[in-house]
């Protein structure tokens, strides 16, 4: 009856229209009211469930990611690229892959990145040769990879969720997130190579390259700054969201001087707005998830789980079919909040290393970003490519069936994602 009430009703104002974070809220409160649970519970679990210190890291990461966009960094490293693969077979598509991959590692959004990259390889995409319905569909499912490669709001969050170390997470998506991108890259060749796309005219000469490397240099540089600061021990990563804010606005303002004082101000104000959606969906994710766990929901969805999958492996891959398909309908932040407490004790009994299925869970959900119908990812390519969904959708499949392969080998090979963490001595726990 609990279950029915709590998840009926979310999934009933999710279907409406409602958005997620308010059906939360609604579906949380009419628990806390039905099963006489405590309305005081709802002011405690609202604020505990963003009073977090590693919460902190969010609207720094998010901030740090709209000066960069502002800065006109993603066009810097993109140029670069496009001097590397000139006439190459699928030039412009493999110079997407990777202009999303270092620029996920700066803006850990998906529809930002999307976004971004799209506005700057689109137009060129299309003046030789791309489709329309292919360039979008590229952008958006390379753009997954933002939420894999550190550093990662997703990882954030999950860390935040499961008490998992979050520079364990961030080290343990690295070699995941890279697979993933050459898996992309990989089927952006092979479409390339029937269809006949090409990259520009010609490549560029050593000195232009050099040139470019050399004006790219402080975008390339900030990940590398980030994530040393973290694995060095100079600061943990809600520090260094911080840092990446500073070195941002160092950037911007002296360095490529795109960004001018009078743009701070607007700055902010998107930064905020941003951060506002995400923080809302968490705090009555929150109660939510309190509710679920105070009438016993939780429990009983462990139980059921494990009396479904005997192995650790075959739950694994179970969770993550559900993980896709939820992918279809929510966005990534509501499903760790939604799926994650149900898999806490599921884990503990199997002895799962929760770096691992960490990062196991956020490829499953990075996946879903760029899958119909709600896909945010492909929302946000198509009306930059200014086409239809249809169209994006189904140049997608090629695409998302390379990322689930590579989310099966990630999910049968702990190795990928514990080999970094291991070597550094990044503890996986809290």
């Amino acid at each position: 009856m609990e279950a029915v009430l709590l998840f009926g009703v979310f999934v009933v104002l999710t279907l409406i229209g409602v958005p997620i974070g308010t059906a939360l809220g609604i579906s949380g409160m009419l628990a806390l009211s039905v099963f006489d649970l405590g309305f005081n519970m709802a002011g405690v679990n609202f604020v505990s469930g963003i009073s977090s210190f590693p919460l902190l890291a969010i609207p720094f990461f998010v901030l740090a990611g709209v000066i960069l966009d502002r800065a006109g960094l993603a066009r810097v490293i993109a140029h670069f690229f496009e001097l590397l693969v000139g006439r190459t077979t699928g030039g412009l598509a493999i110079v997407g892959v990777l202009t999303c991959m270092f620029w996920g590692a700066m803006s850990g959004s998906g529809p930002a990145t999307t976004a971004a990259v799209g506005l700057i390889l689109i137009a060129p995409m299309l003046k030789h040769g791309y489709s329309r319905d292919f360039s979008a569909a590229m952008i958006a499912n390379a753009s997954d990879l933002s939420i894999i490669i550190p550093p990662s709001i997703a990882f954030i969050i999950f860390g935040n969720i499961t008490g998992a170390s979050v520079g364990a997470l961030f080290l343990g998506g690295i070699f995941p997130g890279i697979l993933m991108g050459m898996a992309l890259i990989a089927v952006a060749c092979f479409i390339s190579r029937k269809r006949g796309y090409r990259g520009l005219e010609e490549r560029g000469t050593p000195g232009e390259i050099l040139r470019a490397f050399l004006k790219s240099f402080w975008a390339l540089l900030a990940p590398v700054i980030i994530l040393g600061g973290i694995y060095t021990g100079v600061f943990v990563p809600t520090e260094a969201a911080v840092v990446a804010v500073f070195y941002s606005l160092f950037v911007g303002l002296v360095v490529y001087r795109s960004i001018r004082l009078k743009d701070i101000v607007g700055i902010f104000v998107e930064a905020t707005v941003t951060t506002s959606v995400i923080m809302f969906v968490v705090a009555f994710a929150g109660i939510f998830s309190w509710a679920a766990s105070t009438t016993g929901i939780i429990d009983g969805a462990a139980h059921l789980i494990v009396s479904i999958s005997p192995n650790a492996v075959m739950m694994i891959l179970l969770v993550n079919l559900l993980l896709l398909v939820l992918g279809m309908f929510l966005d990534a932040i509501s499903i760790s909040y939604l799926v994650m407490p149900l898999l806490i004790p599921v884990l503990g009994h199997y002895n799962i290393d929760p770096v691992w299925y960490g990062v196991i869970f956020i490829c499953a959900l990075a996946i879903g970003q760029a899958t119909p119908p709600v896909g945010v990812n492909l929302f946000t390519a198509a009306n930059l490519a200014e086409t239809d969904m249809d169209g994006v959708a189904r140049e997608s499949i090629p695409f998302v069936l390379a990322a689930v392969v590579v989310l099966i080998v990630i999910s049968l090979i702990p190795a990928l994602s514990l080999y970094l963490p291991q070597i550094a001595g990044v503890h996986a726990g809290p």
